[in-house]
């Protein structure tokens, strides 16, 4: 499905943001009003954020508190000018405490710094040589497993601090730390702390509040509270003179092999971080996509940066590049001025920053550590069975540390895609002389050793059946079943297959994807298969996806897209769209209409508000096609006056209006003009993109941003999708990345 931006709705003369008003100012004057309209709100929103989150980060990793200000303000300066992603917001992370913590236990910081620098300047030879994208090739149960593992570690860290301990350097340490603190007596701390995660929890749910940020409510409160009733709590200690001690890097003293090991590692947890984060914002905005070698070229630019002055590792960090999304920045203005906000309120304000607890800031790490396990993608990869990858690499990285416990989650799912590929199920049984050969999985070069081992036990000269059930067969498999049938058919057996498309596969090209719905020749109608023959095939091979569909059954459904299209038969959404079961929720009608609000057609109604409203669909998808008999019907007003056909179509008239008013449409890989009947299929999704905006349900969503809107037409005769843009050209290729491809925008 096309990418999940957050979407604003068209009208029938449909506009989007890459089409200029009619009455654009001057650039430079643009530029400057959204800056001071937007970016620079949602600057100060952002710094208000970061300013308790690096400090907390740089305690939880045993840096100097000032190394983690020093890198957000880098970050929000360096990174933001430099980086490819120009909304993402970066800084120190939590996702690097665990590494930074073991490099400050090992070396020191200065020589952690030295490190620091150094990952930059790796990041930056990896943006170079543009394979900053090959790092999104991690599977994603190995990085969220990762990040869980981070999570706990950080979260039962922080623990020992709320409760008035001191961190310990591994996950083992401060759970055996734990009971001796609980039996301690540190009640303010514990007070300061716990009221910290409370406030965290609970101000987000507060209506009409929750646009001030939570951490810097809670940080705040507390730190008030405890000026007045608590004097005997940890606080912030920061330099006098912040710029004459930063702790400048040094060269770490140690093997060659360990020093390159650490410096790789935080580059490569640096990278896989920000580029995760970066694909993770623009799913969250209309604006340019992320140039994500750029991306790694500036955040390893702000690395060194960071490093050589004595600062944290930088990533791109996604709490505050939603945070700045949602404040409504337009640029990447807004990251650039809050770390220079940073950096004027430490130098000019830092004797505030003193009266913060320590416990406070432990609180709102405890709780962001917590946050980095999500539930959503537990369930997510349970659904797709990767959820022993996701609690291995988890369980390895809290355990035995970061590098050991992602080197065996990807090892773990290495070998899960081997066991994929030669999990065949080959069996043969015999039955009043005849044999049946069943062959189930996934039949590849893997499994052609257990395949000829079964083949060979048949005995010669006798009767056998193949029943091929396979979602995919490679040569080698091929050639195996090959030679062994001509060489039972030559030994005097006959060899029976039972798949068409496999025989077919047989004498043309092996290699092709076997679809059973797929035939070279379409038959004559009377000549087709019974459906029931259909049926009977599916149930022949149900247990393929049994195990699957019994979980859909268990868990309901969350569809996370609605696809409302015609009733052709002609139109498969799940091929078009690439998806199975449990993916997306359908309505199928003649036309893909979809009638305004209050025109009666409550079948439609009710499905588009239990989409929206009950199962929370992200996308609402209207996809029209070519060749559609509904539009040519209409355009030739041959209809029975009076039929039902004719009270339907009735509902396109404002699509054949709108039609009548649009240039000749180009089909942007042909070249060719539409067809009166295709243009109008054209002008009908737009159409109907409008009237879903009837709907009060989609508006809300809509401007909430919790749902984007999609226009997408299917020439049939060419398979190929075409994305609806409210301009010239009005149809594009789905492949291109345009900013705002397939959204269409309200004036």
């Amino acid at each position: 499905m096309p990418r999940a931006p957050t979407p604003e709705g068209p009208v029938p003369t449909m506009s989007t943001s890459h089409s200029p008003p009619a009455t654009s100012p001057a650039p430079e004057r643009s530029t400057w009003r959204s800056i001071l309209h937007h970016d620079l709100p949602a600057s100060l929103v952002v710094f208000l954020i970061a300013i308790p989150l690096s400090l907390g980060i740089a305690a939880a990793s045993g840096a100097p508190l000032i190394a983690g200000l020093v890198a957000a303000v880098v970050g929000g300066v360096v990174a933001g000018a430099l980086g490819g992603s120009p909304l993402q917001v970066s800084g120190p992370a939590a996702g690097l405490t665990v590494v930074v913590a073991g490099l400050v236990g090992q070396y020191g910081w200065a020589a952690t710094a030295g490190i620091t620098c150094a990952a930059g300047l790796l990041q930056i030879l990896l943006g170079v040589t543009r394979i900053g994208r090959l790092a999104l090739s991690l599977s994603p149960a190995v990085v969220h497993g990762m990040l869980a593992g981070i999570g706990v570690t950080i979260a039962v860290q922080q623990l020992q601090v709320v409760l008035g301990g001191q961190a310990q350097s591994s996950l083992i340490a401060n759970v055996t730390a734990l009971p001796g603190q609980l039996v301690a007596h540190h009640p303010h701390s514990v007070l300061v702390g716990v009221l910290t995660v409370v406030i965290l929890l609970t101000w987000p749910r507060l209506p009409k509040v929750k646009v001030i940020p939570a951490p810097l409510v809670a940080v705040v409160a507390v730190t008030a509270l405890a000026a007045v009733f608590m004097a005997d709590v940890t606080r912030v200690n920061l330099p006098d003179q912040p710029l004459q001690e930063l702790i400048l890097p040094a060269i770490p003293d140690g093997a060659p092999l360990e020093i390159f090991t650490a410096v790789l590692t935080v580059a490569l947890v640096a990278s896989v971080e920000s580029l995760l984060s970066a694909v993770a914002v623009d799913k969250l905005h209309r604006g340019k996509r992320s140039n994500l070698d750029r991306e790694l070229i500036g955040q390893g630019a702000a690395n060194a940066v960071s490093g050589a002055l004595g600062g944290m590792p930088v990533t791109g960090v996604i709490v505050r590049s939603s945070t700045n999304v949602a404040a409504g920045a337009r640029t990447r203005a807004s990251a650039i001025m809050h770390g220079i906000w940073i950096a004027a309120f430490v130098l000019a304000a830092g004797a505030m920053l003193e009266l913060i607890p320590m416990a406070a800031l432990a609180g709102v790490l405890l709780v962001t550590g917590l946050r980095l396990v999500q539930l959503a993608h537990i369930r997510t990869l349970r659904r797709h069975d990767e959820l022993l990858v996701y609690v291995v690499t988890a369980a390895g990285v809290a355990v035995l540390g970061l590098a050991e416990g992602v080197l065996i989650g990807l090892i773990l799912a290495l070998a899960r895609v081997l066991y994929r590929l030669a999990r065949a199920t080959v069996t043969a049984t015999e039955q009043d002389g005849l044999w049946t050969v069943r062959i189930r999985g996934t039949l590849v070069f893997l499994g052609v050793a257990s395949l000829v081992r079964t083949l060979r036990t048949i005995p010669v000269g006798t009767r056998v059946r193949v029943e091929l059930e396979v979602d995919h067969l490679d040569h080698a498999a091929y050639e195996a079943i090959e030679d062994w049938r001509r060489g039972h058919i030559a030994r005097g057996g006959s060899v029976e297959l039972s798949r068409a498309a496999f025989r077919a596969a047989m004498h043309t090209d092996p290699t092709r994807r076997l679809l059973p719905w797929q035939r070279h020749v379409i038959p004559e109608p009377d000549q087709r298969v019974s459906m029931l023959d259909g049926i009977r095939e599916f149930e022949a091979s149900a247990d393929l996806i049994r195990p699957m569909l019994a979980r859909l059954a268990a868990d309901g459904q969350r569809p996370a897209h609605l696809f409302i299209t015609c009733a052709d038969s002609r139109i498969v959404p799940n091929m078009i769209t690439t998806s199975g079961p449990g993916d997306q929720f359908c309505v199928r009608n003649i036309g893909n209409l979809v009638p305004p609000k209050g025109s009666n057609s409550n079948s439609v109604d009710a499905a588009i508000e239990y989409a929206v409203e009950v199962l929370g669909v992200r996308s609402i998808v209207v996809c029209g096609h070519s060749h559609c008999g509904a539009a040519a019907a209409a355009l030739e007003a041959n209809i029975p006056a009076g039929s039902g056909l004719q009270n339907w179509l009735r509902h396109l008239e404002p699509s054949i209006r709108r039609a009548v008013g649009l240039p000749d449409i180009v089909d942007p890989a042909t070249g060719a003009t539409l067809s009166p009947a295709d243009k109008l299929s054209v002008a009908n999704v737009g159409v109907q993109l409008a009237n879903l905006r009837s709907f009060a349900c989609v508006r809300t969503a809509e401007d909430e941003g919790r749902l984007e809107l999609i226009g997408l037409w299917f020439d049939i005769g060419a398979a190929a999708a075409r994305l609806v843009l409210d301009r010239e050209p009005y149809l594009v290729r789905a492949d291109e990345e345009l900013a705002t491809a397939g959204t269409l925008s309200k004036r």
